[in-house]
């Protein structure tokens, strides 16, 4: 029994001894044998034996690319991602020194094309107009209940807004894409306000509540709104701008993604659907990761007294594959990938920028020891595991560390991703509503008995 499982039950008080045997009944009663999912060919979390995720639609809004087709043969290869068809590369380096990144990228995932000058000024226009949440909803949405989950938060302020909505309920597209709209522009200030209302009301904090400033990115004002001072360097704003960039779309093969078609299909309204979402992400597995990557490396700096020593970091790392260091689950957080083999483009151009703000805050050390176990790591999972397919760093190896630079506190890492994240969704909301007619309904197989059924006095 786990330590969080022996607390629940202290908690339980008198109802201790019963929860045990209700426990034990679940516990006898829910396994599955697991040669069955090989007997039946159950495709176990939607991927097949290799790990591939199974085909069940189709999207024009980004594709995840890992592999070259070669003679017939697929080869990996670099990783590379695309927004409406254009390359992120391509998207980041074309900003020449704008400020609006972020901006320009939510235009491209809702309407398909990236926008001109006089677009983008109009659309970020609309976006400020949109994200105004009222002083009333503030004081008794967001200030009140307050909890230490921001996630948690965020989704209840989420539902709360279908009550400020006079057409909750219409699906049209016109509908949806305002809604979503005034979701995107609003999500900010609910996952700094709720942080801010956390340590006031938990935590004997300072209140201060910031307004945002019209004519600053979303990255300059979730800066400006997060800091008692509001001040900000450009490289930060920067910096914060990339990552929100970098992590607005990924297919709709993401657990998160996939859930906004799933409840999307069944004909629900906006605010459900996007709520849903963020229990999705809300998960370790999916938006958690970078918290997990971040306490590894905690874990590591105060067990190995010499950060450059490969001998000894490798040796570590050893450890915590052999379950007997960090959290033993045998696991090195933020390395591998369900899709990407070689890279993934979004840790290879965060670590770029990552890179930067670390010799900006006098950080290199730090950061030479994320290069080190990176190096490191890939080729000692693939020794430990016996894999031939190569094990690159994902986007959540370096994403932590870089919020932690930015002084942006962990309860606010999976509300950033989030906040990057429903444009994606809101996209993939609109074009499952455009495109198809069926609700989504997966099949999974009875592999349980059917038993005679006894009345209560002779059981």
């Amino acid at each position: 029994m786990t330590d969080n499982e022996m607390m629940v039950l202290e908690e339980m008080g008198p109802l201790k001894e019963d929860m045990l045997v209700l426990q034990e009944e679940l516990m006898k009663n829910h396994r599955i044998n697991p040669n069955l999912y090989v007997e039946y060919d159950v495709k176990r979390g939607l991927r097949d034996s290799a790990g591939k995720g199974v085909l069940t639609g189709l999207t024009e809004i980004s594709d995840v690319c890992a592999y070259n087709l070669i003679n017939g043969r697929m080869i990996p290869a670099e990783g590379s991602l695309y927004y409406q068809g254009i390359n992120v590369y391509d998207i980041v380096s074309g900003l020449n020194g704008r400020r609006f990144g972020f901006e320009e990228t939510i235009y491209l995932l809702l309407f398909g094309k990236l926008p001109n000058q006089r677009e983008l000024d109009m659309f970020i226009n609309v976006l400020f107009e949109l994200e105004n949440l009222g002083g009333r909803f503030v004081r008794d949405v967001v200030m009140k209940a307050s909890n230490a989950n921001m996630m948690n938060s965020m989704q209840r302020c989420i539902l709360t807004l279908y009550t400020y909505d006079e057409n909750a309920e219409d699906i049209s597209p016109m509908n949806v894409l305002r809604q979503c709209l005034e979701l995107i522009a609003k999500l900010p200030m609910i996952s700094v306000y709720s942080y801010h209302a956390y340590r006031h009301f938990r935590k004997d904090d300072t209140l201060f509540i910031r307004n945002p400033q019209k004519g600053l990115s979303f990255a300059e004002n979730i800066l400006l709104m997060l800091r008692p001072d509001g001040q900000y360097t450009e490289l930060e704003a920067k910096v914060l701008d990339i990552a929100l960039i970098l992590h607005a779309e990924h297919g709709g093969g993401n657990n998160s993604t996939f859930t906004t078609h799933v409840v999307t299909s069944s004909g629900t309204d906006t605010y459900s659907s996007m709520a849903a979402s963020i229990g999705s992400l809300k998960g370790p597995r999916h938006g958690g990761a970078n918290l997990k990557v971040q306490n590894m490396f905690a874990d590591i700096k105060a067990h190995v007294s010499d950060w450059t020593n490969e001998e000894e970091v490798t040796a570590y790392l050893k450890k915590i594959l052999n379950k007997e260091a960090f959290d033993k689950s045998g696991l090195i957080y933020g390395m591998g990938h369900a899709v990407y083999t070689l890279s993934d483009p979004r840790e290879v151009i965060l670590k770029k920028f990552a890179k930067k703000l670390a010799e900006e805050k006098g950080l290199m050390d730090e950061f030479a020891l994320y290069e080190l176990v990176e190096r490191l790591a890939g080729t000692l999972i693939m020794e430990q595991r016996k894999m031939f397919k190569n094990v690159c760093a994902n986007v959540d190896f370096y994403s932590g560390f870089v919020y932690s630079m930015l002084g942006i506190p962990e309860e606010l890492f999976t509300p950033i991703f989030a906040i990057a994240r429903i444009p994606g969704w809101s996209a993939h909301r609109l074009e499952e509503l455009i495109n198809a007619n069926k609700i989504i309904r997966p099949a999974y197989k009875y592999v349980g008995h059917h038993a005679q059924f006894h009345s209560i006095d002779e059981r």
